[in-house]
């Protein structure tokens, strides 16, 4: 019986070390994740990355056709 518990309290403290251990590194294999501001088409309400957005007169757009066509109106 004595054998028994001995053996049951090595794999608790063998599973609260790996993770404890899981917890402290560095997800290796997980991409990095960046948040970028999405705004909207002045012209067609799609949402986009800012970074691809046209502005012109203040306002943003999803393609050059739709900054002619809001600014021809």
């Amino acid at each position: 019986m004595s054998r028994l518990l001995f053996l049951f309290a090595v794999i608790v403290a063998v599973y609260w070390l790996l993770k404890t251990y899981r917890k402290q590194s560095p997800k290796q294999d997980a991409p990095a994740t960046s948040s970028e501001d999405m705004v909207r088409c002045a012209q067609c309400g799609v949402h986009l990355p800012k970074s691809e957005a046209i502005q012109s007169s203040g306002n943003l757009f999803c393609s050059e056709a739709h900054r002619r066509e809001y600014e021809s109106r």
